[in-house]
C-alpha cells in the first residue's frame, strides 16, 4: 500500500508544477549522459515561497486539488498525533530545549534577519561588482585584441597591393637603369664616330693643303726671271692704264 502511494505521488510529482520541474532536474543532474554539458540555468536570487517560515507553497498547491485549503494542516497535525500516539517520538526534556532553541532561533531571524541579509546583499553587491568590473576589462580587451586584429587583417588585405607598387618601382629602375646604359653606351659610340669624321675632315684637309702647296711651288718654280719682269711690267702698265681712267672721270 505505501509502496503504491509513493509511486503513485512520484508520478504526479512529475506531472504537477515547480516541484515536479526541481524533482526531475534534480535526477537528470545525476546523469552523466551528454546533457550534462548543456548549458546550466541560472540559480534564482531570492528563495520562493513558503509558509510559517519553512514549509514549501509548492507542497500546499500539490495537496490542494485533493484536500483543499485544509489538507496540508490536517496532514501534519495528523502524522504529529500519530507519531506521538504510538510513541514513535517521545516528548521529554530535549524537546522542551529544541522548542526553546526554536523560538531563539525565530526570534534572532525575525530581530537580525533583515540587517544581517543587508549586509550579506551588500557582500553580495561588492562580490557582483568586482566581477562585473573583470568582466568589463576582459571585455575591453577582447574588444580592442577583435579591433588590432582586424586592423591586421586589413593590413594583410593591402599587402599585395603594397607588394605591386615595390614590384613596379623595381621595374621603373631597372627600366630606367637600362635607358642610362643605353644612352651612355649611344653618346660614347657618337663621340667614337665623331672622331673619326674629325679625323677624315683632318686628313681631308691636310691634303688640301698639301695640295695647294705643291700646287703653288710648282707654279712659282715654273714661272721665269723673264716672264717675272714681264708680268711687273705689264701690271705696272695695267696701273696706269687705271690711273688715266679714273683722272678722265673726275674731270668729266
Amino acid at each position: 500500500m505505501l509502496s503504491r502511494l509513493v509511486l503513485v505521488s512520484a508520478s504526479s510529482l512529475k506531472s504537477s508544477g515547480a516541484l515536479g520541474a526541481g524533482l526531475v532536474q534534480a535526477s537528470r543532474s545525476l546523469h552523466t549522459s551528454p546533457q550534462s554539458l548543456a548549458p546550466v540555468p541560472p540559480l534564482p536570487e531570492t528563495g520562493g515561497k513558503t509558509r510559517h517560515g519553512i514549509i514549501p507553497e509548492e507542497i500546499f498547491q500539490f495537496l490542494y486539488p485533493k484536500t483543499g485549503v485544509t489538507g496540508p494542516y490536517m496532514l501534519g497535525t495528523g502524522l504529529a498525533l500519530y507519531m506521538l500516539s504510538k510513541e514513535i517520538y517521545v516528548i521529554n526534556h530535549e524537546t522542551l530545549a529544541a522548542l526553546c532553541i526554536g523560538i531563539i532561533a525565530v526570534y534572532g531571524v525575525k530581530k537580525f534577519g533583515p540587517s544581517v541579509a543587508a549586509f550579506a546583499d551588500k557582500l553580495n553587491e561588492e562580490k557582483v561588482a568586482k566581477a562585473q568590473e573583470v568582466k568589463d576589462l576582459a571585455m575591453n580587451s577582447l574588444s580592442e585584441a577583435i579591433t588590432e586584429e582586424k586592423k591586421e587583417q586589413w593590413r594583410v588585405e593591402g599587402r599585395g597591393m603594397l607588394f605591386d607598387a615595390k614590384r613596379n618601382n623595381v621595374q621603373m629602375l631597372l627600366e630606367t637603369n637600362n635607358r642610362e646604359r643605353l644612352h651612355m653606351v649611344t653618346n660614347e659610340v657618337k663621340k667614337r664616330l665623331d672622331y673619326q669624321i674629325a679625323l677624315q675632315h683632318l686628313n681631308h684637309r691636310l691634303q688640301q693643303e698639301h695640295l695647294v702647296n705643291w700646287v703653288e711651288k710648282s707654279v712659282i718654280g715654273s714661272i721665269t726671271p723673264q716672264q717675272e719682269k714681264e708680268s711687273i711690267a705689264k701690271c705696272i702698265a695695267d696701273l696706269k692704264l687705271l690711273a688715266k681712267a679714273t683722272q678722265a672721270k673726275a674731270t668729266v
